[in-house]
């Protein structure tokens, strides 16, 4: 029963040949992720103008802010939740059974989203999507890890990233094809994942690993995160996870409403609307070219000091975009080269889940990565309040690019996976 592939050919055997479950697992993975990219921006999208229309005020109003800072923060700690959830869904029931029930959790709320007639609707709404698009991350991470080679480990990891990012790219398809529409519209177009769940439960067969693992033992609990066989590990996960995430999410999210506020956007919502699309747009191109230059750092340097240059980058770059205004154009290339930096990310699937036994792999990954999210939705609150008293977006940023160099410097800390899976019996 061994998972090892067989060469292609006898004069190359270093190139794996797939098996069809690794490529049904692959695929499935890849779009799930595609899809909960998709779904993870569209609100960014129309966050200011949606959360207007509902409180019924302009979207200048302070109130605008606040109220869409909190919904967002609802969001990060639904992920979050999801990610610890549907990872030890993934755990107990098998990593197939908890993709589809993950899809279909955040492709309904996703839609439902359209139906808000109340800001307080529209977060309850996003906070139930999130639970979705969380545990779509742990459970997608340990299916391909238990699946796919080892040594395209790096690569495997930049490809599932690079789904996120055309994701999100469909995302800003969606806005532009819907651009001077009620902003509501954008959220039906969440509902298109639930339709692959169908292909999923009839064509992905649970792992090998996870099969082996349940007939040999029973599942641990949860406290056994913290013990003393994976506390090391979860704590310094955790920690970098926390702080890295706090600043990305707060740059992901506040970057739209610097950009409606530049002056050389003008005041017109189709001329806001299509400057906002256009940002993002920017960011996933940068960030597709650096999942795979984040690869590359991984085979060369390992994966705890690839993070950390990589979020070194974010700081450098984030910190020269928002110290001064620069003309549109000048700001879309800055926000590329932040979207490769963002590459960072993607490093996190293939290294966070062979760090943990089986039976803990989709909680511990879910646990570390999500947790972060809970203090990133803590931080993008607070820094919504920041900017009510600054008024200015850019000393917002400004400020939360800080947050890089610490998480660059825990990023270090991290173990490799090989040093854990040499050490294991």
């Amino acid at each position: 029963m061994s998972d090892v592939p067989k060469p292609t050919c006898p004069h190359d055997s270093r190139v794996p040949r797939l098996s069809p479950q690794q490529v049904r697992s692959g695929l499935a993975a890849w779009l799930g992720w595609l899809f909960d990219g998709l779904d993870m921006h569209l609100y960014t999208l129309v966050a200011t103008a949606f959360v207007a229309q509902l409180l019924v005020t302009g979207e200048s109003d302070p109130e605008v802010g606040k109220k869409a800072s909190i919904i967002q923060a609802a969001f990060l700690v639904g992920w979050a939740l999801g990610g610890g959830v549907f990872g030890r869904v993934a755990d107990l029931l098998g990593r197939s059974r908890a993709l589809v029930l993950t899809i279909l959790t955040y492709a309904l709320f996703t839609g439902l989203s359209f139906f808000a007639k109340e800001w307080w609707h529209l977060m309850a709404f996003r906070f139930l999507a999130a639970l979705g698009i969380g545990g779509e991350w742990a459970v997608g991470a340990s299916l391909i890890s238990e699946t796919w080679p080892k040594r395209w480990r790096p690569w495997i990891a930049a490809t599932l990233q690079s789904a996120v990012n055309c994701g999100i790219l469909l995302a800003c398809l969606a806005g532009a094809l819907l651009k001077g529409h009620p902003p509501q519209w954008i959220f039906l177009v969440g509902v298109l994942p639930a339709f692959i769940t169908l292909w999923i439960r009839s064509a992905v067969p649970e792992t090998e690993a996870w099969t082996e693992a349940r007939n040999d033992q029973p599942a641990p609990q949860l406290r056994e995160l913290f013990g003393s066989q994976v506390r090391g590990v979860t704590l310094r996960v955790s920690l970098v996870c926390a702080v890295a995430l706090t600043a990305h999410w707060t740059f992901m999210f506040w970057q739209q409403s610097y950009i409606r506020g530049l002056a050389e956007v003008g005041d017109l919502k189709a001329a806001k609307d299509g400057a906002t699309v256009m940002a993002l747009l920017w960011i996933m191109v940068g960030s597709l070219i650096g999942n795979f230059t984040a690869g590359g750092l991984a085979k060369i340097f390992g994966y705890g000091k690839a993070i950390a240059l990589m979020l070194a980058g974010y700081f450098v770059l984030m910190w020269f975009t928002f110290s001064r205004v620069h003309p549109l154009e000048v700001t879309y290339g800055l926000f590329a080269g932040i979207g490769v930096m963002q590459g960072c990310f993607g490093l996190f699937t293939m290294c966070l889940p062979p760090l943990f036994p089986v039976l803990l792999r989709s909680t511990g990954a879910g646990f570390c990565y999500n947790i972060g999210r809970v203090l990133s939705a803590v931080g993008v609150v607070f820094f919504g309040i920041f900017n009510k008293v600054q008024g200015n977006f850019a000393g917002v940023l400004l400020t939360a690019s800080w947050l890089f160099i610490p998480a660059a410097i825990f990023a270090l800390l991290l173990p490799e996976p090989d040093e854990i899976e040499s050490a294991s019996p």
